[in-house]
């Protein structure tokens, strides 16, 4: 599966990579224009020479990821192109990444959406708060590698200041989320 979860990410980080070296926002969303036409080619069985887009092919379409679904990847990202981004379509995008790796590790829980639009949002810097039915819900132990993420980025929603990577206090937030599947 980590050949899938790491085809997965690499396109979020693709679209994400388009966003920040952005100097002109025009110019910024016609690589993510060219990155959804690409994506939704793969469905077609038209598979570019660009190593991201053939590991999909590989890694994604064979486990019933459609190359449609991961284009719709790229309106979250758009909208951070916008003088004033809708939080809505940022989050939106968080909770479709997260709903396909669900799906890759083959288990469907209803909340997975909402994690992962905590993940996007915290990430991005905001300061989300945790969403009550979220913080009282227990994820099953096949996607916690995953919603530690969200774990994380509630962590990180209640703190004034960014906490570095790999501390004593993540570590244990991670192992805690691993144990009882809850977040925040």
């Amino acid at each position: 599966m980590r050949g899938a979860f790491d085809a997965l990410f690499a396109i979020d980080d693709a679209m994400g990579d388009v966003v920040a070296k952005a100097t002109e926002p025009a110019l910024a969303a016609i690589k993510l224009a060219w990155w959804r036409e690409r994506l939704e080619e793969l469905d077609a069985g038209k598979v570019p020479a660009e190593p991201r887009l053939q590991a999909a092919a590989v890694e994604l379409l064979t486990r019933s990821i459609a190359g449609a679904s991961l284009a719709e990847l790229e309106d979250g990202w758009a909208a951070l192109l916008d003088a004033d981004p809708d939080p809505e379509r940022v989050a939106s995008r968080g909770a479709k990444l997260f709903d396909m790796a669900s799906s890759l590790v083959g288990v469907v829980d209803p909340m997975t959406g909402m994690a992962g639009r905590l993940y996007v949002l915290a990430r991005l810097g905001h300061r989300p708060k945790v969403p009550l039915e979220l913080a009282g819900h227990r994820f099953p132990k096949p996607l916690r590698p995953l919603t530690g993420l969200a774990a994380l980025a509630a962590r990180d929603a209640m703190r004034t200041s960014p906490e570095p990577e790999g501390t004593p206090g993540r570590a244990l937030a991670l192992l805690r989320h691993r144990l009882t599947g809850r977040i925040g």
